[in-house]
């Protein structure tokens, strides 16, 4: 976990493009973190933006 949003978000995108899926990154109290996108259960995360290698980044909500 980041307390840096930045940070999350470059390493969000490295970890997309590595694992070749997407990934969502997700804000828990005031820190940030990465999940495959199928792993994350939505009401203990609040998900911010989803990285897919694909197509790029796009907001969650």
């Amino acid at each position: 976990m980041a307390h840096d949003l930045s940070l999350a978000q470059q390493h969000a995108w490295n970890l997309a493009r590595t694992l070749m899926t997407p990934v969502i990154l997700f804000q828990s109290d005031d820190q940030y973190g990465v999940l495959p996108a199928d792993e994350i259960n939505e009401g203990e995360v609040t998900p911010l933006i989803e990285y897919d290698p694909y197509s790029g980044a796009r907001p969650v909500h």
